[in-house]
Order: C-alpha cells, then structure tokens, then sequence
C-alpha cells in the first residue's frame, strides 16, 4: 500500500499542468462553499444577537402571564431567594433587571407613543453597551433623574440634549404616569425601531413614575456558554416557584426563528446548486486527466500490472487533489473570513432599510465556526470521491489493443 501511494503520489507531479487544473477546481469549490456558508451563518448569529442584546436576552424570567399580557399590573418584586437562584447558577454571566411599559411622550405641539424601559445603566451598558451608542449628552447614572432618547425620536420631537421630555402614561394598578425630564444623552442605535420609539429611564426613577417602587417586569439573562441553553432553563426552572415564568429566547422571538429557518431552507437550496456546478466542474477535469492518460494506462497494464492495483493508484490520486484542495482553500479563505467577522461589511440604502425594518443591524459579518470548514471539505471531498468513480470504471473495461497503438 505504501508503494502504491508514493507511486500515485508522484503521478500527480509528472505532469504537473494537468493536476494544478483539477486542482483549482476544488481549491475554488471549497472557496466558494465556505465563504457563502460563513456568511450565511454570520447574518443569522448576528440577527440572534441582536435579538438577545438589544431585548430578551438569552433567558428572561417574568411573572406568569406577563409575555400574553406586558401589562405594568404583571410586574414582580425581586426577592432575595430568586437572586440567589439564579446567582448560584454558573452558566448566568449576567442578569439584566428592567421595567417596560408605553407612554405618550410630549414635547409640546409634538407627541409620540413611546416605549419606556427602566435599567439598570451598568448591567444594561454590560450586556447591549448603551454608553457607545451615544451620539451626544451623557449617559445614566443609577439614581440620575435624566432620560435617554434616540436620534430618530429626537428629531420627530424636534428636540436636543437639555430639553425637557414629558411622559404621560398608566402606571401599576391604574395609577397616573407622569413625569417631566430633562434629556441627558441621544443615542444613536443601528436599528431604527429602538432609536424612533424607545425611551431609557435609570430604574428607580421609572419605578417613580410607574407608581411600581421595587418591582420590575423582566429579569434578562446572559449566558457564559449559549450552546448550554436547555440545561441552564431546566436549572432556573426548579428553583422558581409557580408564579413565575422562565423563557428562552427562541420561544420569545418566534418570527425570528421562522426567518432564520426559511432563510436557511433557501441558503441549502444555493449550496446544492452550488454544488452541483462544482460536480460538473470536478468531473469535467478528472474526465480530462482521464481520456489524456489513456495511453498511459494501457502500457501500465500490458507490462504487467494488475488493473486493480492501477485502480486504486487513480483513487489515491483523486483522493491526494481532494484533500490538497481542501486544505489549500481552507487555509486561503481562513483570513478572509477572519477579516469580515471583525469587520463586517456594512449595508446602505435599500438593503440597509429592509435589514433595519425587521430589527436587524445592517451589516454582513461571518462566522467562525470550525464546522463551516469541516462540514464543507467533507462535502467537497465526497463530491471529488464520486467523480472518482469514472476513471476507475474505466480503467476496469480499458481495451488494451487500441489504445497501444495511439
């Protein structure tokens, strides 16, 4: 066997035209595969957590009932035997208290529905890092009285930083919400349904103006290790009483699922296309090193050597460009990917409004996942394996004669 591979080994290198074509063939097929699939998968990650960043998290804990009805009345009291539940779970790296309701905001002979959020600024800055995103002003402070608002809202209100913002609402059991503000910051999000409808208020000051002193509606959650989800809700869940609800993101962000999914369905429908055209193009070029080597095979065989043994050289060859391909491909398309997964290409115009009307940051980044790579070199490898096929069927029915005398 070992003989037989240093022979099929230097075969490839005695015409070495010949094997660089077939080679580009995969090299560019595995190029190819690993930058759409990179990029598909980088789109959805990137959807997700936008997803758990900027609203759930990964887990939310809630009243029961509140998701139904994100009524203020659904709002909860903390207790110290629920933090300590869920502190003592070592997957949660992070837990984010709000309170969310609506409000009319006012700023004059403007008006606006608004959704009012309470947090905590240090968690919140941990989890979305909300200090980045302002564009002018200053951010919260625990127990400042100023409110944060977005551009957009800001514009539409025509209003700027030290301006004073009015809230009118329902707080907690039917009590008035109202509140007069001074705007501390505008931020500057980039998906524009935060940055036109969303207010943030420091958490006790919106407990103030709900009438809600101690209560919060949500407690979102951030993982150490994502992949880790269905044990860490197992967990959460038996240390919660009856009155309380644990969700997982995807159960809180089902369009979101569904999208990803139907997106995913077309992304396969591609890859398959794709494929096939790599099909073609692989078996083209063994077909090619197979009809100019025909001479060849037919003197290797009328000298004496058994045509199974000269088929398994032909395989090992296939399988020697198979996995130089792969490997080659992999490694030039490594920092390529690299390079977007930091630096994702960013959208503009009509794709940038699509991305941002479904709540999505308009950029294109990849994802660096070692099973894009193994995934789509395995696939390329078989694809090479079958085009395999020919030359040994063949090989196996060469008629030695005719072939001699070309």
């Amino acid at each position: 066997m070992k003989q037989i591979s240093k022979l099929a080994w230097r075969n490839l290198w005695r015409n070495k035209r010949r094997t660089m074509i077939t080679l580009a063939s995969v090299f560019m097929a595995v190029i190819l595969a690993i930058a759409i699939r990179s990029f598909q998968k980088g789109v959805y990650g990137n959807m997700i957590s936008n997803s758990v960043r900027f609203s759930t998290g990964y887990i939310q804990l809630h009243s029961k009932g509140y998701w139904d009805d994100k009524s203020i009345n659904n709002s909860f009291v903390p207790d110290s035997s629920l933090m300590r539940g869920i502190k003592n779970n070592a997957n949660v790296s992070l837990t984010v208290p709000r309170i969310e309701s609506y409000a009319l905001a006012s700023s004059g002979p403007h008006t606006k529905g608004v959704e009012v959020i309470g947090i905590d600024p240090t968690a919140e800055d941990e989890m979305n890092h909300l200090s980045e995103k302002m564009k002018s002003g200053k951010y919260l402070k625990l127990n400042e009285q100023g409110i944060l608002i977005g551009d957009g809202l800001a514009k539409y209100l025509q209003l700027g930083r030290g301006d004073t913002l009015v809230l009118l609402g329902q707080g907690f059991h039917g009590m008035t919400a109202a509140g007069k503000y001074e705007i501390q910051g505008i931020f500057h999000f980039p998906i524009d349904q935060i940055n036109n409808t969303v207010v943030y208020l420091s958490l006790p000051e919106s407990q103030k103006l709900f009438a809600a002193e101690g209560r919060i509606t949500s407690l979102s959650m951030m993982l150490k290790k994502p992949d880790q989800l269905d044990k860490t809700m197992k967990s959460l869940k038996a240390s919660i009483d009856s009155t309380m609800e644990v969700m997982e993101w995807q159960k809180m962000n089902k369009s979101l699922v569904q999208e990803i999914q139907g997106d995913n369905a077309g992304g396969i429908i591609m890859l398959a296309i794709l494929y096939l055209v790599v099909a073609l193009g692989v078996f083209g070029t063994i077909l090619m090193m197979t009809i100019e080597r025909k001479k060849e095979f037919a003197v290797m065989i009328a000298i004496g050597m058994k045509r199974i043994k000269l088929m398994a050289i032909v395989f090992l060859e296939t399988l020697f460009i198979g996995c130089l391909g792969i490997i080659g491909g992999s490694f030039i398309i490594l920092p390529v990917v690299y390079y977007f997964h930091n630096n994702p290409i960013k959208l503009s115009g009509a794709a940038a409004a699509a991305y941002q009307q479904f709540g999505i940051e308009a950029a294109l980044p990849t994802a660096m996942n070692a099973s894009i790579f193994i995934n789509q070199g395995i696939t390329v490898l078989c694809i090479a394996l079958v085009s395999a096929f020919y030359p040994l069927w063949y090989v196996g029915r060469l008629p030695l004669l005719e072939n001699l005398k070309q």
